[in-house]
């Protein structure tokens, strides 16, 4: 089984709020995050997917979420590219 890191950004609000988890099925956790069974700071926004990365392990993608969460600079060049 493969898990994935994953950044999904705001479509429904003026300034872009973004989001980082991680998961084995990608497909099911955005479904969740715009709905009300999401995370509790992704609930009352729309949501969609803008990256996806693949690890062979729940660590391995515990560890790159937890880097890719606290590097600003990161998050901020995976949304320029989207321009």
């Amino acid at each position: 089984m493969y898990f994935y890191v994953y950044m999904i950004v705001s479509v429904s609000h003026i300034k872009k709020k973004t989001y980082v988890g991680y998961t084995n099925n990608v497909k099911n956790r955005l479904i969740k995050h715009n709905s009300s069974k999401g995370a509790k700071s992704t609930k009352g926004y729309k949501w969609k997917l803008i990256f996806k990365k693949r690890f062979n392990s729940k660590s391995e993608a515990m560890s790159y979420e937890y880097k890719l969460k606290k590097n600003r600079k990161k998050r901020l060049s995976i949304l320029k590219r989207l321009k």
